[in-house]
């Protein structure tokens, strides 16, 4: 999940893997995977780096759960 801002201020947070693209017309607007739109404040290349962001710290988890399911194995 990342944080972004809608149009009117609000802030809002946006499951990261539904993005499907995102364009810039100058704001920033994502379609989604449902076919739903939505237009943020931030630019696309801060959005690409929250979502990186995002699926890196899954991948540190994943990493941190596997190594204690092993530590414990033995």
């Amino acid at each position: 999940m990342i944080n972004v801002t809608k149009m009117n201020g609000d802030g809002m947070v946006l499951n990261a893997e539904l993005i499907e693209t995102m364009q810039a017309n100058p704001d920033t607007l994502i379609t989604l995977t449902t076919g739903n739109r939505l237009m943020v404040k931030e630019p696309v290349s801060e959005i690409t780096e929250k979502v990186k962001d995002y699926r890196r710290q899954i991948n540190i988890e994943a990493i941190e759960t596997l190594s204690r399911k092993l530590e414990e194995l033995g």
